[in-house]
């Protein structure tokens, strides 16, 4: 009989138990903050009707769609009705398009599931990966103020992550076009990529941006190039300094205007949200690639590994579900790529392995002993100690070895000297230490040591 060799596709991240309790405990973190600040959890199915999907205009995404199809379709020839989630910002749309009459305006909700996309195999690149979304959406308007609390829901996840320091970059694409508009670049289809070169700004460099400008694609004329790379590069390094650069870029035209009084209120407000002024600041490079975006815009930069790129990012946008109704519904989203961003932190050396699930480990000296153990366990898991007993009798060295490859703190030791005396051998695998506990102390020292 041939056996088939085990392997796993390339594009997604399977990992090792502690690997995957590290990343859970990141989801976790995720999870407490985004309901920290009021937001409720939905679920969308993985699968969607292809025609709901496939309704933006175009574009890459739409050539990365992973078609579902059940084996008697196939057998019929029918050509797939369903695709699996590319995002979930168009679930969420349909979602909200669905339920509108039965939902509590404005909505606030965080969605944390798996994505998938046809990406190329290559390095970092995931074709199975979970991301981690919040929105809110107003019905047929949504204050600008909803636009400066983001940042401070950003702010509470990286700093509860512990990742290093991070700078919440921000911008608003009105102001941007306003801009534009004033170096005489009205078309909005052009006015649109411009914006995705600009993007790259920090990422390619000055040089490369003003090459491409002027090059045959665009064919900007120099000086105009070098004015908009020259506004492009403006950043603040305080509160103060970033009111004083938008005040003095003048009112060249009332979209410009517009975004330069959504951007200040936003920013002053961010501070007010209590996030520390060395934690974001204006960044007139950041655009953001989607087009749908049309006000304020982030992205988040770790400040020791710019290499790592934006590590939460998002906007506003005016309409979410325009394609499945006729309300208007505003919104203004982020959403953090958290296999990505995990993957990019492990290679960085940034994030750990995790710790065991399982507390404690209840040794077997004595099989005879089996039901005394099984009371020791339940006691502990009462007390909430996550606890295993080892079910087969072996060479306690073993026993040993194996709560240490496991990641198991404790190994609870009760032998006949043990039972004799009234307490528990009790090894502690992280401190290298190993004490003799009485046995009516156990929970509470084991609680002490965990907590």
């Amino acid at each position: 009989m041939s056996v088939t060799q085990a392997r796993t596709m390339p594009g997604v991240l399977e990992l090792l138990p502690l690997d995957q309790v590290a990343f859970q405990g990141m989801l976790d973190a995720i999870r407490r903050n985004f309901e920290r600040f009021g937001f409720v959890p939905i679920e969308t199915p993985v699968m969607e009707f292809a025609s709901i999907l496939l309704t933006k205009e175009g574009g890459e995404t739409e050539r990365q769609v992973y078609f579902v199809q059940s084996t008697g379709a196939i057998e019929q020839g029918e050509k797939p009705e369903l695709a699996l989630r590319f995002d979930l910002t168009v679930p969420l749309a349909r979602y909200v398009a669905e339920h509108e009459h039965d939902l509590t305006f404005p909505f606030r909700r965080y969605q944390i599931q798996r994505v998938y996309r046809g990406e190329r195999a290559q390095r970092g690149r995931f074709r199975e990966f979970y991301q981690c979304d919040i929105d809110v959406i107003g019905k047929d308007q949504l204050s600008v103020r909803y636009d400066a609390e983001l940042p401070a829901v950003i702010h509470s996840v990286f700093r509860d992550l512990g990742i290093g320091a991070f700078t919440i970059q921000i911008n608003n694409r009105k102001l941007m076009r306003g801009y534009l508009r004033a170096l005489g670049i009205e078309d909005a289809a052009q006015q649109a990529l411009v914006l995705r070169e600009v993007d790259k700004l920090d990422k390619r460099g000055a040089k490369y941006v003003r090459e491409t400008l002027t090059g045959a694609t665009f064919a900007l004329a120099p000086d105009v190039a070098d004015r908009l790379l020259a506004f492009v590069e403006t950043r603040s390094t305080s509160l103060a300094d970033a009111i004083a650069k938008l005040d003095a870029l003048g009112g060249a035209n009332a979209e410009l205007d517009q975004g330069r009084v959504e951007l200040k209120e936003v920013l002053t407000l961010v501070a007010a949200f209590g996030v520390p002024e060395s934690h974001f600041a204006l960044n007139l490079s950041i655009a953001r690639g989607l087009d749908y975006y049309t006000g304020t815009v982030y992205e988040t930069t770790l400040n020791d590994h710019p290499e790592i790129g934006s590590i939460c990012s998002g906007g506003r946008y005016e309409n979410l579900a325009s394609h499945y109704t006729k309300s208007k519904l505003p919104g203004v989203g982020i959403s953090i790529g958290a296999t990505r961003l995990y993957w990019q932190l492990r290679e960085a050396g940034l994030f750990a392995g995790g710790r065991s699930t399982v507390q404690a480990l209840v040794a077997q000296m004595d099989e005879a002993e089996l039901p005394r153990y099984l009371a020791l366990a339940n006691e502990l898991r009462e007390a909430g100690i996550n606890t295993e007993v080892v079910m087969e009798h072996g060479k306690l060295a073993r026993q040993f070895k194996y709560a240490d490859r496991a990641g198991i703190r404790f190994v609870l030791v009760l032998g006949p000297d043990e039972i004799a005396k009234g307490v528990i051998a009790v090894k502690d695998l992280r401190e290298a230490t190993q004490h003799e506990i009485p046995r009516a102390d156990l929970v509470e020292r084991l609680r002490a040591a965990l907590h």
